[in-house]
């Protein structure tokens, strides 16, 4: 099934993002108004974001931070190019303290409007909706899982949480988000392993993994990223293992109508998200050696997909 474009108000909205001036002040813009969304429903981001960064220090990032971030970097690791650009209304993308602290928030204020109640479990709802969907369709729990794109384990937690018994690992190219995440994870007598590395490229032995899950991740890609993310899922996999994706869903109304001013702020924030839209990725995941995807709408912003490998 071929995704659709943005309403025909798209070449304004990407001219208007053209202008340098113009993209920045829309960056702006929709930071605050997450901000603001969170403030309004409980997540108190300023507070939260100021108690990672002291962690029992005053006065600043504590030195740990640094210390742990150097454990957790690969030092030999090259970004690939489309990784080195602004994400999320941050100049440094995924590449700095300040996304990777602030993750957990924006994912609470972005997702809060997913269900009527618009509080901050949105977030956490709209994961179990994905886990809804795998207990659903895969044949039985997996034993040996990546997470690809796993940022600051706000999906592979919740992996965590539906199969104790599996080993876990979370892969994704920010340091930062992983040094977040591991400090975020509970100890545990089968703790999660975290791998700095690119999710098209990560390093893994082939057929090493029964379940590969992407929460996420597509709609901040460009289209040979995403194609090149799908055949190292494959490769990981053993045959007649499964894939499970969770991203926007590109069909859905909310989109289609999207006011031009909000899918401005919302373009200003995720540089690839017209060759999101317009990449069949049902039609990449079969030709990445897996069978023809199931599909779920699991919001009424989001699709679930799974798919068996062949």
């Amino acid at each position: 099934m071929n995704a659709v474009a943005f309403n025909p108000v798209n070449g304004l909205v990407n001219g208007i993002l053209a202008v340098k001036p113009l993209a920045n002040l829309a960056k702006h813009r929709a930071r605050t108004m997450m901000i603001n969304r969170a403030e309004s429903i409980g997540v108190h981001w300023r507070d939260e974001v100021a108690q990672l960064q002291a962690r029992g220090h005053e006065g600043g990032l504590n030195p740990i931070w640094d210390e742990e971030l150097q454990q957790v970097t690969d030092p030999d690791l090259t970004y690939p190019d489309y990784y080195l650009t602004s994400f999320h209304a941050y100049d440094e993308g995924n590449l700095g303290w300040q996304p990777a602290m602030e993750v957990g928030v924006a994912a609470r204020a972005v997702h809060a409007r997913l269900w009527p109640e618009g509080d901050n479990r949105g977030d956490l709802r709209l994961r179990q909706s994905y886990q809804d969907v795998l207990a659903d369709v895969l044949p039985a729990a997996p034993k040996r899982i990546v997470d690809l794109g796993c940022s600051t384990g706000l999906s592979t937690l919740v992996l965590r949480s539906h199969f104790p018994n599996a080993d876990i690992t979370g892969v994704d190219l920010s340091p930062y988000f992983l040094t977040v995440a591991q400090h975020q994870a509970p100890e545990s007598a089968n703790p999660i392993h975290w791998r700095h590395a690119a999710a098209e490229a990560t390093g893994l032995p082939d057929h090493s993994v029964d379940f590969v899950s992407i929460c996420l991740v597509f709609h901040e890609l460009p289209a040979q990223a995403a194609r090149d993310v799908l055949k190292e899922a494959r490769r990981l996999l053993q045959p007649s293992g499964y894939l499970g994706l969770m991203d926007m869903n590109p069909l859905s109304e909310v989109y289609a109508q999207m006011p031009p001013y909000i899918l401005t702020l919302l373009k200003s924030t995720e540089p690839y998200l017209d060759q999101y839209f317009s990449l069949d990725l049902e039609q990449a995941i079969v030709d990445s050696g897996f069978e023809c995807p199931i599909v779920r709408f699991n919001t009424a912003r989001h699709r679930a997909l799974v798919a068996r490998a062949i």
